[in-house]
């Protein structure tokens, strides 16, 4: 299996897993999508709380250039710190909801 390919299983196992974690309220639900195609994955919150829609993006994920942009991750303990453990080196991962004057003070990669 190629880098490209390990990267995209590695994040969609990931993400998979956050799909089995049931909400605690509401009529909530956690989807993963995966577009391959483009490189883009996402984590989605997609249901109804006491009347009020639920839509939103938890992760995503896109790959660029063999390195994977955290375009945003509303994942409480970061999902950044899962692709590493993941198996994905650090200075693959681009915090991409950072600025980039920021990004060389993270331990991840600039872009």
């Amino acid at each position: 299996m190629d880098t490209l390919d390990t990267y995209r299983q590695a994040i969609e196992t990931i993400l998979t897993e956050y799909t089995k974690i049931p909400y605690a309220y509401g009529d909530i639900r956690t989807e993963a999508v995966f577009d391959r195609t483009n490189d883009r994955y996402l984590l989605v919150n997609v249901g109804w709380d006491d009347g009020r829609r639920i839509h939103g993006s938890l992760v995503h994920i896109d790959i660029i250039n063999g390195k994977l942009w955290i375009q945003r991750d509303g994942i409480e303990h970061g999902i950044a710190k899962e692709l590493v453990m993941g198996g994905i080196p650090k200075d693959r991962i681009v915090l991409g909801f950072r600025p980039p004057a920021i990004r060389p003070h993270t331990e991840y990669a600039v872009a």
